[in-house]
């Protein structure tokens, strides 16, 4: 049976793609079938664009009726406050291109919003069901929110994301986002998922064995080890991160002979993290055979004999034969064994010394940088404590560089091995000696709420900078920190600032304006994030 025919003025198949391809160019540049040339041609086409849209709807075939979805999972955590509900739909409308964004002295309500969610993830609150797809939505234009808004999300979040494919990152980063995990008492059902699941349930399987039992994981690794790609080898070696111990020296040495050099470097470094390990004790007798004490002087002196060569056995143990364009190799396979020699090794090598004496003696030979730089790197590595103090030194220091630290960024890590109360001493102490020009990277490292004396010392150098006149835009970066990070007790103590004071002949064109805005934008956040808080413990907020 031959198919009817279609009418005379039936367009053909692709006619719709020809009138949209008309309209983006222009009827003088592109006519449609069955349009005229000339000055009607813009008209006929939208008399033809009118009737193709009726056709298109009274064609549309209904399609065949679906399961329905299933109903989305119950959410035992409490209901949020109405108060803090209605907080947290104020803050999720004013995410970039639905607000206004941020302007003058107003709060920059998206900036609040991480720590808003870290708040209600501590009281283990649910969401309000309406407004899971403005918290998807913001958690998909910012990677740095998806952890806390999908924990406050909670199991609905999954349920969506298999429903909008906009929101499919849920399925890979939520806590059993791809698939529920087996239970881990269940041998088979772990095997099969190991064997057949997806790379990133696989990598969420591992992870959660390693967390409960290291050595169950690792053996786990190792019955698919010699056939996963070099790629998954890698991530799944950098989950032996967690948890790592002694029991996983065989298993990473076995790994120095990868074919990967990744692989291996990686293998290398988590070795040199266990201080007893095999590796360490060969990079301790590579390391101390380059440096040494001269006692000829005046005083002691630390002499280096870098390596004159990079063998075998030094890349197998993950040293990097090929430097850098820019670095001498010699310093470059110097650096690196240092940087993983365990700690420990300097003091029997050095005469007895404390990593304070040993920092504070001279290096020959212009070979004081390279060499407290791969300490700092080892210090960092091994998270020693006190191998960071004596490096980091006196925060008021000359320079504020310490005797080993080379450069902010190298601080900022020393400061991460210490605990939090003497971070932020120590960060307070550097502000209060050498102001806040070097301070960001610093201030990053600090936890939050900032301790008060910290706090106190941001505000104190952030109004002797208003009062000296300074650049004001060159602080922005450090009041928005201020911004999040002081505690909101603050706020009251910050009001004598508020006020426009004289602006000094040398002072920047408008700065005491700008400084005016900015501490009022200040006060105003913080007087929000204590009134955020006390809308999720269930008070009355002084003012909202």
């Amino acid at each position: 049976m031959n198919s009817p025919s279609l009418p005379v003025d039936s367009p053909a198949p692709d006619a719709w793609e020809e009138l949209v391809t008309a309209a983006l160019l222009g009827t003088d540049r592109r006519t449609p079938p069955g349009c005229p040339p000339g000055q009607a041609a813009p008209v006929a086409l939208l008399d033809r664009a009118a009737m193709e849209t009726v056709r298109r709807r009274a064609g549309l075939r209904p399609a065949r009726a679906a399961d329905r979805p299933r109903p989305a999972p119950e959410d035992a955590r409490p209901a949020l406050p109405p108060a803090a509900a209605r907080r947290l739909a104020l803050l999720l409308a004013d995410r970039p291109g639905v607000g206004g964004g941020r302007r003058g002295s107003a709060p920059d309500l998206m900036e609040l919003l991480p720590q808003w969610l870290a708040a209600a993830n501590e009281r283990g609150f649910a969401p309000p069901a309406q407004a899971l797809p403005a918290l998807l939505d913001a958690a998909r234009g910012r990677t740095d929110l998806r952890p806390a808004a999908l924990t406050f999300a909670g199991p609905r979040a999954v349920w969506l994301a298999r429903l909008n494919p906009d929101w499919r990152f849920a399925l890979r980063t939520a806590p059993g986002g791809g698939a529920a995990l087996p239970s881990l008492e269940d041998p088979a059902q772990v095997e099969q998922l190991w064997q057949e699941g997806l790379f990133a349930e696989r990598v969420a399987l591992l992870a959660a064995i390693r967390a409960r039992e290291p050595s169950a994981a690792r053996e786990l690794l190792t019955t698919t080890w010699a056939t996963e790609r070099a790629e998954d080898r890698l991530m799944f070696l950098d989950s032996l991160r967690a948890g790592l111990g002694p029991g996983d020296e065989p298993f990473l040495e076995q790994a120095l002979g990868d074919r990967s050099r990744n692989v291996r470097s990686t293998a290398a470094e988590l070795l040199s993290a266990l201080p007893g390990s095999a590796l360490a004790a060969r990079m301790a007798v590579r390391a101390g055979a380059c440096v040494a004490v001269d006692h000829t002087g005046d005083a002691p002196t630390l002499i280096v004999e870098a390596p004159h060569e990079c063998d075998a056995a030094m890349e197998r143990d993950g040293v990097v034969a090929k430097a850098p364009a820019g670095r001498g190799e010699r310093s470059w396979w110097f650096g690196q064994l240092v940087e993983a020699a365990p700690l420990d090794t300097w003091t029997g090598r050095l005469g007895g010394r404390t990593p304070e004496e040993i920092v504070a003696l001279p290096v020959a030979d212009d070979w004081q940088g390279e060499l407290h730089a791969a300490w700092c790197r080892a210090a960092v590595r091994q998270r020693d404590a006190t191998w960071a103090r004596a490096l980091l030194g006196s925060p008021a220091a000359p320079e504020a560089g310490g005797p080993g630290a080379v450069s902010l960024a190298e601080r900022a890590k020393l400061l991460a091995t210490l605990d939090g109360g003497e971070r932020s001493a120590w960060v307070a102490g550097f502000i209060a000696t050498h102001g806040l020009s070097e301070a960001f990277q610093l201030l990053g490292v600090c936890a939050v709420p900032w301790s008060g004396p910290l706090g106190r010392a941001v505000v104190d150098a952030l109004n002797i900078a208003r009062d000296a006149g300074s650049y004001p835009w060159s602080f922005s970066g450090v009041m928005g920190l201020a911004e999040r990070c002081l505690d909101p007790s603050e706020a009251t103590r910050l009001d004598g600032l508020l006020a426009i004071p004289d602006e000094p002949e040398d002072a920047s064109p408008g700065a005491t304006g700008y400084w005016a805005e900015s501490f009022q934008r200040l006060v105003t956040t913080l007087r929000l994030r204590a009134a955020m808080i006390a809308e999720l413990d269930g008070r009355e907020a002084a003012q909202a």
